[in-house]
């Protein structure tokens, strides 16, 4: 009976150890503990709440670990072709006045004219000018004062005085050896005579020295040494007659004629040179030496297309002649320092470096910060004024729901694409900085989003105001605001949150696309978005891959990654979705 007894008493323990309402039997979970297990259980919310977590370990921890800045430029060295100087043959005629004259620049227009007629004499302003030609890229301009006339018969010569000059021997002697060379002046003395016709009678007439006229240009050796008009004159007098020495300014110079080129030496060291060329360095604070601008002569002389110059270090400098008709660029190879861009991925820089010598990988770090934060700025503001408008509206109805949706009409009726653009011409006029540009930027776009989250809330909250527990705090004298938002808002949160999560995506995405028509982040900044904006041109985008393709892969994996979290979230607080 014992035994008997014992076992209905152990059956009556596994009834009540079975019975449904069993706190052994039966598991409780908070709300929130089931809506977690729900979403861990969702294999693409948790692949998506990896990407999220990667996204944020790789912006804001890999910016702090990466050895470069943001805004830090690579530089490097490269050799290239620059110009160096310009060279050309002078065809326009250098004027050097004699002392204490003046050719006016009237007269020196009419004096080419006269050339270009070959004319031997021209009047300009009521004064007669006299050209005499020394050589074919040399005049000297002259006036002429009448001293005498000169006429022979039956080889009798006689000379009749007119002025205050006397005809000595020597003068009658250089008169009659100009005249059997059929000469048109002769000298006496450093002083120019010049002979003119007039019927049988020759004029001779005293040649006032005004100006020389020459294509010749002049070179000095050193950068401090300044010519003078006397030097000019006497210089250009010197090549016409083929002299070896001159004086002017009370100095003996030696003159050497070395390849249609003449070279001027004061007590034996180089002092200036004169030639047909003009030869002017690019660069204002380059002074050319007279050797390189003889080399250069002599290579432009021999056609040649390559100068090799040895400079006064003794170390040889390659040069590059290029001709465009009768002017020559010469182009010498520097070693320039420039921004080291599109350099392919290496050990030093894993994704390269862009257009702009920045470190690639870096700045998709420092992007991913600049994009998540709007993101998240965006969604917070689009949500603070959603519940605030979509609470009040839901709640009070009547004419206030009536307004705050009229207003939701109005601003889903504002064309957004054409307003960022507005917005951003302003700001680039403005010139404001890109820093304060990426707050502007938030607000403008929260402004513009919140409707969606306020017609949601609004929605909810029509459907909730009714139940019970809305009517109980009605009852118990709770007051409006605390009935909105302590026990209105808390069951709206589920949708608000699967909302903004997705919405975050949507963020992303719009900064992207702003900053890529250059409407969002402003350089020196990094977005994802503006650096696949740095891609303008077919052949950066074929040619340098690296570059664009890492943006657009983070906003893609970023963008599903939300969108992941978005629809767990969503099947974790309602589970009939999945239906």
């Amino acid at each position: 009976m014992a035994n008997i007894e014992n076992k209905k008493n152990n059956n009556q323990d596994s009834n009540k150890a079975n019975a449904l309402d069993d706190e052994q039997r039966v598991l409780v979970l908070s709300p929130g503990m089931l809506v977690t297990k729900r979403f861990l259980r969702n294999h693409l919310a948790l692949v998506g709440l990896i990407i999220i977590v990667f996204m944020f370990s790789f912006s804001f921890i890999g910016g702090v670990l990466s050895p470069y800045g943001e805004r830090e430029v690579f530089r490097t060295y490269e050799t290239a072709l620059k110009d160096y100087a310009g060279a050309s043959i002078n065809k326009e005629y250098q004027f050097t006045d004699a002392k204490e004259k003046e050719f006016p620049a009237l007269a020196k227009a009419d004096m080419i004219l006269a050339i270009n007629k070959d004319s031997d004499s021209f009047t300009s302003g009521d004064v007669v000018y006299t050209l005499i030609k020394e050589t074919e890229r040399m005049y000297r301009i002259v006036q002429l004062k009448e001293v005498g006339s000169v006429m022979t018969v039956k080889g009798i010569t006689s000379f009749n005085q007119t002025g205050d000059v006397l005809f000595t021997d020597s003068m009658k002697e250089a008169y009659a050896n100009a005249v059997a060379a059929d000469g048109q002046s002769f000298e006496v003395e450093n002083v120019t005579y010049v002979i003119t016709k007039s019927g049988k009678m020759d004029i001779i007439s005293l040649a006032e020295e005004v100006s020389i006229a020459t294509t010749m240009i002049f070179h000095t050796y050193t950068k401090d040494t300044s010519l003078t008009s006397e030097f000019k004159v006497e210089a250009q007098k010197a090549i016409a007659k083929n002299q070896t020495s001159f004086e002017a300014d009370g100095l003996t110079y030696t003159l050497e004629i070395r390849d249609q080129s003449a070279l001027f030496y004061l007590e034996g060291k180089e002092y200036a040179s004169a030639s047909e060329y003009s030869i002017k360095a690019i660069a204002s604070d380059v002074f050319l030496s007279i050797d390189f601008k003889l080399a250069l002569e002599q290579a432009i002389r021999s056609n040649k297309t390559k100068l090799a110059f040895t400079n006064e270090l003794g170390e040889i400098e390659q040069y590059v002649i290029e001709r465009n008709h009768t002017q020559y660029t010469v182009k010498r190879e520097v070693s320039t320092q420039v921004n080291n861009t599109y350099e392919s991925p290496s050990l030093k820089h894993w994704l390269g470096t862009d257009g702009n010598g920045m470190d690639v990988m870096t700045r998709l770090m420092y992007g991913g910060r600049i994009s998540l934060l709007i993101g998240f700025v965006v969604v917070i503001l689009e949500i603070v004024l959603g519940i605030l408008i979509g609470g009040v509206s839901g709640y009070f109805g009547g004419w206030m729901d009536t307004f705050c949706m009229r207003m939701v009409d109005v601003f889903n009726c504002i064309p957004s694409m054409p307003l960022y653009i507005i917005l951003g011409a302003i700001m680039d006029f403005m010139k404001i900085n890109p820093s304060i540009r990426i707050y502007f930027l938030c607000v403008v776009l929260g402004i513009l989003t919140w409707p969606k989250v306020a017609r949601m809330v609004r929605g909810q909250i029509l459907s909730l105001r009714e139940q019970e527990f809305m009517i109980a705090t009605e009852a118990t004298g709770i007051r409006t605001s605390k009935r909105i938002f302590k026990h209105l808002i808390p069951n709206v949160i589920p949708q608000i949150v699967v909302m903004a999560t997705m919405g975050l995506g949507d963020v992303i995405l719009l900064e992207a696309t702003l900053s890529f028509f250059g409407l969002g982040v402003k350089y020196p900044y990094a977005s994802w978005g503006n650096i696949v904006n740095a891609v303008n041109d077919v052949y950066v985008m074929t040619n340098f891959w690296f570059i664009w393709i890492p943006a657009g892969l983070l906003i893609l994996i970023t963008v599903l990654g939300f969108n992941f979290i978005g629809d767990g979230l969503r099947d974790a607080f309602d589970p009939k979705m999945k239906r």
